[in-house]
């Protein structure tokens, strides 16, 4: 992926936030679960927060918030999964898998952007927000497994 500026790579992102907000609003308004209706609000929230620090830092606010890199483990159930497309009533699995997969791209796009930048503050940003793709990832993930065992899977 190519940019001409730090303005189109954030504007980028932004715009990708965007798009994860909207997913996870549709999914939390649909889905019949409490806890994964729930947990899908919670995502659309942190995605907003995302996107308010790239808009922050768009208009030069330069301070980030304070925050610990650390490992977080990956089941890597996305990486056998083919892209799927939202439909509206899709059942509970599907829509899971479609957020494992939403997520791995978002992270691999994270950890790209980091390794693609010079600027000290937008490569902290993107891998902090590497790490929170990686955990909404490891959430979805965990999810499925202990649903598809709910099933007798």
């Amino acid at each position: 992926m190519r940019f001409e500026s730090l303005e189109e790579i954030i504007n980028y992102a932004i715009d990708k936030e965007k798009e994860a907000v909207d997913f996870y609003e549709d999914a939390a308004s649909q889905e019949a679960y409490s806890g994964a209706k729930k947990l899908f609000a919670e995502f659309a929230d942190e995605e907003r927060k995302h996107q308010a620090l790239f808009e922050g830092y768009l208009k030069g606010e330069k301070k980030l918030p304070d925050y610990d890199l650390k490992w977080i483990p990956d089941m890597k159930r996305s990486d056998y999964l083919v892209d799927m497309t939202y439909e509206k009533g899709m059942p509970y699995s599907d829509i899971l898998l479609l957020a494992m997969k939403r997520e791995e791209k978002s992270l691999n796009l994270y950890h790209e952007l980091a390794n693609q930048n010079q600027n000290e503050d937008l490569v902290k940003i993107f891998q902090m927000l590497a790490q929170e793709e990686a955990k909404h990832k490891l959430s979805l993930e965990t999810l499925y497994d202990d649903y598809m065992a709910g099933q007798g899977d």
